[in-house]
């Protein structure tokens, strides 16, 4: 059994405290906010334990989501480790490098498990794009949404974009040469849109795109390799697989066409389920929290670009 707390329970982390008081061998031990009504609500409705102060329950949990603001992820998360507690941490990872490095170290001298909450990750789609995808040479990327108030405290990079930014380093596995990237800011005070180009030093390039001035939700990505190309849609969990059959090709009707038929999960489900066995058996989680700093880095240079190219 292991002894799960939910640090943060707002719009998101109460899916988690849903999700944990559902799996198997998983005993949600408590949940921390500081809006007592909420708390005590939705730990009558998980069956679970409200509290205020998080350092209530160090020696009650084995491990923790961390679902607080950004800015609280690093004080929240490392007091933790040093405790001996594993930690999901939701994306992104920290505000700096530093903070990032920092935990990575405490996680890796304790031996702990560090999940980051890129959730794409768990997507069915990706999961079975990866049997297809072998060199990528260009990929492109669009994640466009509705603006929420809850979520203008960061920007669009570190808020959306940075789900893409972990996809495509995770398909790429190559480093990076250069990055371009453009901005700007709509209706809150940080970036509200976002466009980068990123040159690794394969030769992939990879062309992301975010925005929350949208009406609608959109999320694709674009993936192109010699005699293939794979269009993905994360909202619907769907996939198509384009596939060169002869030496030439005239049209897209000459193309082999596979739409792979995928059972939809709910990737925060499998994210967290997936947290769980990594604790319970001491393997290495597959959003590690190196990759979290990976993604932090590139979104965090993608904004420094932005802010240079905004004059």
């Amino acid at each position: 059994m292991v002894r799960v707390g939910v640090i943060g329970v707002g719009h998101i982390g109460a899916h988690h405290a849903r999700i944990y008081s559902q799996i198997p061998d998983v005993e949600l031990t408590g949940i921390v906010d500081i809006d007592q009504k909420r708390r005590e609500k939705l730990a009558r409705e998980y069956g679970t334990t409200p509290y205020a102060n998080y350092g209530e329950i160090f020696d009650k949990v084995d491990a923790v989501s961390v679902v607080v603001p950004t800015e609280l992820h690093y004080p929240v998360a490392k007091d933790f480790l040093k405790r001996g507690v594993h930690c999901l941490i939701e994306k992104p990872i920290t505000p700096a490098l530093e903070e990032a490095g920092d935990l990575l170290s405490i996680a890796r001298k304790k031996n702990l498990i560090l999940q980051i909450g890129h959730i794409e990750r768990f997507n069915s789609a990706i999961v079975e794009a990866q049997k297809y995808i072998k060199e990528p040479k260009f990929i492109e990327a669009y994640r466009l949404g509705p603006y929420d108030p809850r979520t203008s405290n960061i920007g669009v990079v570190l808020d959306l974009m940075i789900h893409d930014i972990d996809i495509v380093l995770y398909l790429v596995r190559s480093s990076v040469r250069s990055i371009d990237a453009i901005g700007g800011s709509i209706l809150s005070r940080n970036e509200d849109i976002a466009n980068a180009r990123i040159n690794f030093q394969n030769g992939c390039v990879a062309n992301i795109s975010a925005s929350r001035v949208s009406l609608e939700k959109f999320r694709k990505i674009r993936i192109f390799q010699k005699d293939v190309y794979i269009s993905l849609d994360y909202v619907k969990q769907s996939l198509k697989i384009y596939q060169k059959k002869g030496k030439e090709v005239k049209s897209m009707k000459d193309m082999k066409i596979l739409r792979p038929q995928l059972k939809k999960t709910d990737p925060l489900r499998e994210e967290l389920t997936h947290f769980v066995q990594c604790v319970e058996r001491g393997r290495k989680p597959l959003v590690s929290g190196k990759h979290g700093r990976d993604a932090l880095e590139i979104g965090l240079e993608i904004l420094k670009k932005i802010r240079e190219n905004s004059g």
